[in-house]
């Protein structure tokens, strides 16, 4: 019997895929990739154990909080937040946001007053509901994405990505219809990037995040990406390396 679990488990585990290994060895890089059609019928992905590990969620969790926000009117499209003239570490920060500023900024204090809004007790079922990593509870309201009482992993962020993309979370088709619009990364002729990046600057090892979907004429792509954060010098790294993997892959033309 115990043979035969470990044969199992050793089916279910995903083969490492020797390209995007090579994307993250060229850099010295240590972290996951998972790369997957939105059927579930193709799968790449690097570091499988990683992908299955939890890491605080960061500004992941921005996709989330845009659809409670909108869902519980605590933001909408014309939303503005003006700023309070105190000078944060990230210039894009320091200036009047609109919602769809403050996503593509990553603009925390634009989320902070959003989650205010909404009110701490009401996070913990709409996480539930989403399936969205694990949330320890107590938490700070304004801080639960960013302190580690929130977490969530690589194949995590894709079965969410796969729900959002599929409609099937517990949002009114106007929430979703925002949220497509601000998350637009890039939308040359061809296809669609649609992503959000994520940075935990806590406690060491820091944790860089990208997750996103791609459409194409004739398919969708979700990926989810996390990696060990040396230096602020390793953050460009993120996109670049799920846009050298998309491109392999022939998702996106090179």
């Amino acid at each position: 019997m115990h043979l035969l679990v470990v044969l199992l488990l050793a089916s279910l585990a995903q083969a490492e895929d020797p390209d995007l290994a090579r994307l993250f060895a060229r850099r010295g890089l240590t972290g996951t990739l998972v790369l997957t059609s939105l059927d579930g019928s193709r799968t790449f992905i690097h570091n499988d154990a990683r992908a299955a590990e939890r890491f605080i969620a960061a500004s992941t969790f921005k996709i989330p909080n845009t659809l409670i926000g909108i869902e519980e009117k605590a933001v909408d499209l014309d939303s503005r937040f003006p700023w309070d003239g105190v000078e944060r570490p990230f210039p894009g920060h320091n200036r009047d946001q609109t919602l769809e500023s403050a996503f593509q900024v990553s603009c925390l204090w634009c989320y902070q007053i959003i989650a205010r809004r909404v009110g701490a007790a009401k996070y913990p079922e709409y996480i539930r509901r989403m399936a969205y990593g694990q949330l320890r509870e107590p938490f700070d309201g304004t801080e639960f994405w960013l302190d580690g009482s929130l977490t969530i992993s690589a194949q995590e962020q894709i079965a969410f990505l796969r729900n959002l993309v599929q409609r099937k979370l517990p949002f009114s088709p106007r929430s979703y219809d925002i949220l497509a619009r601000i998350m637009v990364a890039d939308s040359p002729p061809g296809y669609t990037l649609r992503a959000k990046t994520g940075w935990s600057g806590g406690p060491h090892p820091q944790v860089g995040w990208y997750v996103g979907t791609v459409e194409t004429p004739k398919e969708v792509w979700l990926f989810a990406l996390n990696i060990v954060v040396r230096s602020p010098d390793d953050l460009p790294l993120r996109a670049t390396l799920v846009r050298e993997a998309l491109t392999l892959k022939g998702i996106l033309p090179k």
